[in-house]
């Protein structure tokens, strides 16, 4: 009756040892460390790299305690916080000679001292919030007056096609800042360029002068129309740190605005800190144009003469200058989507882009008026460009659909999409702060959190004991099993542990021995009722499981409107409280079952189990027999 089949306990085997071994390297702790990656595409992070950060470190005499090479980026492990200070300063130094111009990251970082046996298993320890362990704090702050001058020469390009398209003579248009100069011959056209910006730029405003024989019209954005750029640059560069950190799949990232011109970034648990770093530093933006074929531009590109007016001069990949014109066509605004691929007939990687409706009808234009020229995809990387590619137009493109490539390997196709992807910041910004928060600040609350549910565990273990005997020892097992399986879980899914989240795990043990003691008073009320041993042993467990399911999903839904609803600390709660009401439920009837069934199951003629005293009532039972 009471016996499980040996798959069942194999089973229960295999869950234990999986739990040991996820919740192992929660225990071996984290160390120090300085990360070096590359900045650069055209840079790699390799084992000459990595044997020049432990020529550097030797020289700086600091001993690592590792320097390993993990994908693209060097780790070096140091003992102490106050080494790795100095070993990020001497990497610094070495690395990064020019820091107008830097070529690595050099970043602080902590790395798990688990074995490498155990990382080779996949087995990590789930992150900390900020909170407990910390993490990477961020303090960005936005170029504001780069954000203006951006939608200035955006207004100068709307305003070149607006008097283009209503037939509109004019002497140039010519951009100095954020302001906007026209020049036109007669006062007629100054009238009719002044009403055209009216009715279709309400936010600039004009200004007419004099110039010599001729006329300027000066074009400025208004006060009021220069605050909503400035909040429109602020919010849309939220929304695409939000993109990005989501792309590095970090949980419960904290990004706000801080004043007028500032973003604060919090990265709760963060290990790859370089990369993180590379990803929120960079202004990557995509700009299509047309490359300059005139005698002057090649000239420029030989090295002969100088770069026309109203071109500019880039390099691509290999080195050869390109002159593209100031004109942009395109901008990553235009852009619905970018994913990594690979050209159907070469198989070099690229960059398949997805364009919007008004992208698409531009980009057919252009290319249907510009055949057999070429066309410059400038890729905008911390204000440096370079043409990824330079391709001849050979017929109109129509769809919407645009395929880049340009001697990229496969890395450098998958960065250059998330980025797109990701979206174009409105304007560029630098990390003014920067630290990573170490154990040392929340090592009290870390200490306090883990004191309330070690104690709370030994007090409701040493209870159960002494009111259930025997039975309590089991429930005590499977309350120890309960939390183990949490544990294992959240390190599985690398979930991030916040104070809240140790509340849930203290109210989680709560949940779980309410469950067994919902079993052990079952099995009472059976033996009261005069049943034997075995059969009440499987009636307790049978019919206390539809109330402990019953009582765990009501619980279990109100932790999923915390879970859907939420955010920050009570998303964290939400998160260990739902995996807790499961691995529960699992601990309270299956674990405990195979435990009872495995001391009592084989006793074929059991008279009594030790579960603290059944009380009978005696003297009802008396008063019955008499009547």
């Amino acid at each position: 009756m009471n016996r499980y089949p040996v798959w069942k306990y194999a089973i229960l085997v295999i869950v234990l040892l999986v739990g040991v071994l996820y919740t192992l390297p929660n225990f071996f702790g984290e160390a120090p460390a300085v990360q070096v990656s590359s900045v650069k595409t055209t840079v790699k992070v390799d084992a000459a790299v990595q044997q020049q950060v432990e020529e550097v470190l030797k020289a700086a005499g600091l001993t690592p305690d590792l320097v390993t090479l993990d994908g693209g980026s060097v780790r070096a492990r140091l003992d102490t916080p106050d080494n790795q200070l100095k070993a990020r300063d001497a990497l610094q130094k070495a690395l990064v000679p020019d820091p107008a111009n830097p070529s690595y990251i050099v970043a602080l970082n902590l790395v798990s001292r688990s074995p490498a046996w155990l990382t080779a298993l996949h087995a990590r320890p789930m992150y900390l919030g900020l909170d407990l362990r910390g993490g990477v704090h961020f303090m960005l702050q936005v170029d504001m007056q780069a954000a203006l001058t951006k939608k200035a020469e955006s207004y100068a390009g709307d305003i070149r096609t607006a008097l283009r398209d209503k037939n509109i003579r004019h002497g140039g248009i010519s951009r100095d800042g954020q302001t906007i100069d026209i020049k036109v011959r007669d006062e007629a056209t100054q009238t009719a360029a002044r009403n055209l910006i009216a009715d279709q730029f309400a936010d600039l405003q004009t200004v007419s002068t004099p110039d010599g024989n001729e006329f300027r019209l000066r074009a400025t954005i208004k006060p009021e129309a220069t605050r909503r750029v400035q909040e429109q640059a602020l919010k849309q560069n939220i929304v695409t740190l939000h993109n990005r950190i989501n792309e590095l799949g970090v949980a419960e990232p904290v990004i706000q605005q801080q004043g007028l011109d500032r973003i604060v970034v919090q990265l709760p648990g963060v290990q790859d800190t370089a990369k993180a770093k590379d990803i929120l530093g960079r202004t990557a933006t995509l700009e299509v144009r047309l490359v300059d074929e005139g005698t002057e531009a090649r000239a420029a590109e030989s090295g002969r003469g100088p770069v026309p007016f109203g071109s500019e001069r880039y390099l691509e990949r290999s080195g050869q200058p390109v002159i593209v014109k100031k004109q942009v066509i395109l901008t990553g605004e235009n852009l619905t989507d970018a994913q990594p691929g690979f050209d159907g007939q070469t198989q070099e990687p690229t960059v398949n882009l997805t364009l919007d409706a008004k992208g698409s009808r531009i980009f057919r234009d252009i290319t249907r008026e510009n055949i057999g020229k070429r066309m410059a995809i400038v890729l905008f990387e911390k204000g440096k460009g370079e043409v990824v590619t330079a391709p001849v137009i050979r017929s109109e493109i129509g769809g919407g659909r645009v395929q880049i490539s340009g001697r990229m390997t496969t890395a450098e196709a998958n960065d250059t999409a998330l980025l797109l992807r990701a979206g174009s910041l409105a304007a560029p910004m630098e990390i003014i702060e920067e630290f990573t928060i170490g154990p040392s600040l929340g090592a009290d609350n870390i200490e306090r959190g883990v004191n309330s549910v070690v104690w709370g565990l030994v007090a409701i273990a040493i209870f159960m004991c002494a009111y259930y005997m025997l039975f309590g020892v089991f429930s005590s097992i499977a309350l120890g099993m309960n939390v183990l399986l949490l544990l294992a879980v959240l390190s599985m899914l690398q979930a991030t542990l916040t104070l809240p989240g140790i509340a849930a795990m203290a109210l989680a043990i709560g949940v779980a021995i309410d469950s067994n003691v919902l079993i052990n008073e079952r099995i009472r009320e059976e033996l009261r009722a005069g049943v034997s041993p075995q059969a009440a042993i499987h009636t307790g467990y049978e019919r206390a499981w539809a109330t402990i399911f019953d009582s765990n999903v009501t619980t279990l839904i109100a932790g999923l409107a915390l879970l859907a609803f939420g955010s920050g600390p009570v998303r964290g709660f939400a998160v260990v409280h739902c995996i807790g009401i499961l691995t529960s439920m699992f601990s309270a009837v299956f674990f405990s079952r195979g435990l009872v069934n495995l001391w009592y199951g084989r006793q074929k003629k059991l008279k009594s189990v030790s579960i603290g005293t059944v009380w009978k009532p005696e003297a009802a039972a008396d008063v019955a027999k008499t009547n």
